[in-house]
């Protein structure tokens, strides 16, 4: 395929109010690509937009506070957003959450509440806009999976679950869709310096001492910066590559566990007392 050009063309964009979401946004505007942005944190999104709009006055940017967690509701969601942008021709799944605990920590209502917003709203975005990327000309989709989508550790059954999941259906899309004339990319992030480890919530069983350890643990490996992440993922796109792993830690963990599927857990565990 061609390469995919930024410029002229609309992006659908979610989790757009922070982090990777953010720079992402700021990268394809930077790039000349209108912008669709939702976020459930609709001050957040009207600041990206403030920011972004003086820059750049020819583009149309449009936002929807949205939650994700309301899969029902999307269809009317992208009917939104295609009123305000006819043409789509890059959709980015950007938005995630993060839940801690082992497995019987959690509540099942708890690992469903992950599962719908990193994994079904993905599907149900995809269904919604895909007749919008099959009518434009060399269109793209990007699914953002994570590390937790290459390994599963301990402690992240609910958010590896989704993000596997996002991984493999993906993957499945690549396959159908890039006949059609369809790029389809999966971003693999390592650790990139967001909220997300201090928004994470933790699972109804876990203990306060076991959640603030969690959440330094988690903080030390977010290194990263977002609009470093947020190019490396561009570039990827730009090229219409099918996997793109974002950060060295990404690329070693991949490595990792295709290298030894069966024991990388140990060495984790193992790397991580001795750190």
């Amino acid at each position: 395929m061609r390469p995919y050009v930024f410029a002229g063309g609309t992006a659908v964009l979610t989790g757009a109010a922070s982090g990777i979401g953010r720079a992402l946004a700021t990268g394809l505007a930077a790039r000349g690509s209108h912008l669709a942005l939702i976020d459930r944190d609709e001050a957040g999104l009207d600041t990206v937009a403030a920011e972004l709009r003086p820059l750049h006055p020819a583009l149309r940017i449009s936002v929807h506070p949205f939650d994700l967690g309301r899969t029902a509701e999307i269809p009317a969601l992208a009917d939104a957003v295609l009123r305000a942008h006819p043409r789509v021709t890059l959709l980015v799944n950007n938005a995630g959450v993060a839940l801690g605990g082992t497995f019987e920590q959690l509540t099942l209502d708890e690992f469903e509440w992950v599962m719908a917003i990193n994994f079904r709203a993905v599907v149900a975005l995809t269904k919604a806009f895909l007749p919008a990327l099959r009518s434009s000309l060399d269109s793209q989709l990007v699914n953002v999976s994570s590390l937790f989508g290459l390994i599963g550790p301990a402690g992240q059954s609910a958010y590896s679950s989704s993000k596997f999941a996002v991984r493999g259906f993906t993957e499945v899309l690549r396959h159908e869709l890039t006949p059609q004339g369809i790029g389809v990319t999966t971003v693999f992030p390592g650790g990139v310096r967001t909220n997300i480890a201090r928004n994470a919530r933790v699972g109804a069983g876990v203990s306060t001492a076991q959640t603030q350890a969690g959440q330094r643990e988690f903080e030390r490996l977010l290194r990263l910066d977002p609009a470093r992440a947020a190019a490396i993922i561009l570039h990827g796109v730009e090229r219409r590559r099918p996997h793109v792993l974002v950060g060295n830690d990404a690329r070693l963990l991949d490595l990792l566990a295709r290298l030894v599927p069966s024991s990388y857990g140990r060495i984790l565990e193992q790397a991580r007392q001795g750190s």
